[in-house]
């Protein structure tokens, strides 16, 4: 599910300060390839474990460069499913949704 009030989107960061700034409040880069990366959320609720995600891509020089230039784009949130990995298309507990949204905007507040 896309999280639509992402105080996030367009918000552009050097890749060494976004991965500094989001690793202290809990977030972990996971998968990235070339351009984009993706930055993840873990958040238990009822024993079920949801992960807020962060679509960035590189606007300036290359990942993986300190420098390298991000621009955050969509904010998603997804169950863990065991073994095909995140279900995007459900209802989300009002609990998970608002401690996602929590999360975001703590993030833009230290980013900007």
């Amino acid at each position: 599910m896309i999280i639509e009030n992402n105080a996030l989107k367009g918000i552009k960061s050097e890749l060494s300060h976004l991965d500094d700034v989001s690793s202290r409040i809990g977030f972990v880069r996971g998968q990235w390839e070339y351009t984009r990366a993706t930055y993840d959320y873990k958040i238990t609720y009822e024993g079920q474990d949801y992960y807020l995600r962060l679509d960035t891509r590189a606007v300036e020089g290359k990942l993986e460069q300190p420098h390298a230039v991000l621009q955050i784009g969509e904010a998603y949130i997804g169950r863990a499913t065991f073994p095909h990995g995140l279900s995007y298309n459900e209802s989300f507990p009002a609990h998970v949704l608002k401690a996602a949204e929590s999360k975001l905007a703590e993030l833009a507040n230290l980013l900007k």
